[in-house]
């Protein structure tokens, strides 16, 4: 079995009066590409959040463990936020935003060099080289969804956790996501929240439903919506 990298251990949260979790667990191993769906308002984004230790659950223990046994601070991972969550009239670039995804201990080992190599191959995947100077706040919704996710992935985290990626994305640029998600993984692991799950359903290797706890599904032809044709 694929090492650990997160660990989530009796997880309970409540906001205000709602119980959103009580007791779950879950596991994320090197290698997964995990599949979330479930109904609004089941918990997948906070869920997403635990996973960060954006929020804290109300009791519970969320544990990293680096793949190669560095200090624990060291998992790298990049974070695709719903576009709700970014404030577009922020003044920056979409070069700058997205060279941001090299940032910290993102890509330790990266040349000034290399930087701008990986930075001009992303910005040309995901079709944004003629917008590279431009404000985010100047974008569609679509192409600044494709800044946020090459913000994501360009460092090749160890996880990418990416919470509704195809959200304003056309039909041609589902596909290129589909490829560079196909690319990476393994190599990354990646969990990935979306309600939109049929093409990228192929080539996941886990399949979880959250609605107030969670439930996997082993059948490998399941299609990921709310129910489970578990095997």
């Amino acid at each position: 079995m694929n090492k650990t990298l997160i660990r989530l251990s009796q997880i309970h949260m409540r906001h205000s009066d709602r119980l959103i979790f009580n007791g779950i667990d879950l596991q994320v191993r090197a290698g997964d590409f995990l599949a979330i769906t479930g109904p609004n308002g089941g918990g997948k984004t906070t869920l997403l959040r635990i996973l960060l230790k954006l929020i804290r659950p109300t009791s519970g223990t969320v544990q990293y463990f680096p793949p190669d046994n560095s200090p624990l601070s060291a998992l790298r991972i990049g974070y695709l936020p719903q576009k709700s969550a970014i404030d577009s009239r922020f003044p920056i670039t979409v070069s700058q935003i997205i060279e941001s995804g090299l940032g910290g201990h993102m890509a330790p080992h990266f040349t000034p060099g290399m930087r701008q190599e990986a930075l001009r191959s992303m910005i040309s995947k995901v079709g944004l080289t003629d917008h590279a100077a431009q404000p985010i706040g100047t974008l569609s919704g679509g192409q600044l969804q494709r800044a946020l996710i090459a913000r994501a992935l360009i460092a090749k985290p160890d996880i990418a956790i990416l919470d509704e990626p195809l959200s304003y994305l056309d039909r041609h640029f589902g596909a290129v996501l589909y490829d560079m998600l196909a690319e990476i993984s393994p190599g990354t692991t990646i969990v990935l929240v979306s309600h939109e799950m049929t093409e990228l359903a192929e080539i996941a290797t886990r399949h979880i439903i959250v609605d107030h706890g969670i439930t996997e599904c082993h059948s490998r032809h399941h299609a990921v919506h709310y129910d489970c044709d578990c095997e």
